[in-house]
């Protein structure tokens, strides 16, 4: 157990029985009324986001939230397989456990996979990944106005905006955040 007043960004609790994140919180003590805590939480389960106010000296229940190393092998139809990196098993996921990204999973890629009691979370992915360019179309001469950007489709399905100087078959460099190009690798 854990004091609100102690929550940090990060910190991994059990609130109205779910688990959350807390992703961002302040502290406010406004000048009628006693002070509190407004947090921007995430539910590790269902991936919502929700806004809380907890009163002063609440207590909530800290959940220790298991990371293991995975490696990414293969998809095989709607299943997912990654091997854990330390006993060498074996697990699979679906589609549906991993949402969307799975744009951004290719063979070979390391992940963290997060369990709580046993049950699984979600995937941790790399803050950025190198994906290959499937296809673009070619630059228009002329048209370089500010930024200009095009549409690129890459290995994985993704389909991102680049700038106008990438090219088919070129490796570039996304974040996993937002699904932004970074750089070329």
């Amino acid at each position: 157990m854990f004091n609100v007043n102690d929550i940090k960004v990060g910190v991994t609790f059990l609130y109205e029985g779910s688990i959350y994140s807390c992703l961002e919180f302040s502290h406010v003590k406004p000048g009628k009324g006693a002070a509190f805590v407004q947090a921007k939480l995430r539910n590790l389960k269902t991936g919502s986001t929700v806004v809380v106010r907890f009163n002063s000296g609440v207590k909530l229940e800290k959940a220790m939230i298991e990371k293991k190393a995975m490696q990414f092998l293969y998809a095989s139809g709607e299943s997912y397989s990654f091997m854990d990196m330390e006993t060498y098993e074996q697990i699979e996921l679906t589609k549906d456990q991993i949402g969307d990204d799975v744009l951004y999973l290719k063979e070979g890629l390391d992940v963290n996979i997060s369990f709580y009691q046993g049950e699984l979370l979600g995937l941790i992915l790399p803050d950025k990944v190198e994906l290959t360019v499937t296809h673009t179309e070619p630059a228009v001469k002329g048209n370089t106005t500010n930024n200009a950007t095009k549409d690129a489709t890459l290995e994985t399905g993704l389909v991102v905006r680049v700038p106008l100087f990438v090219e088919e078959n070129e490796v570039v460099i996304i974040s996993t955040k937002d699904g932004e190009y970074v750089s070329r690798a």
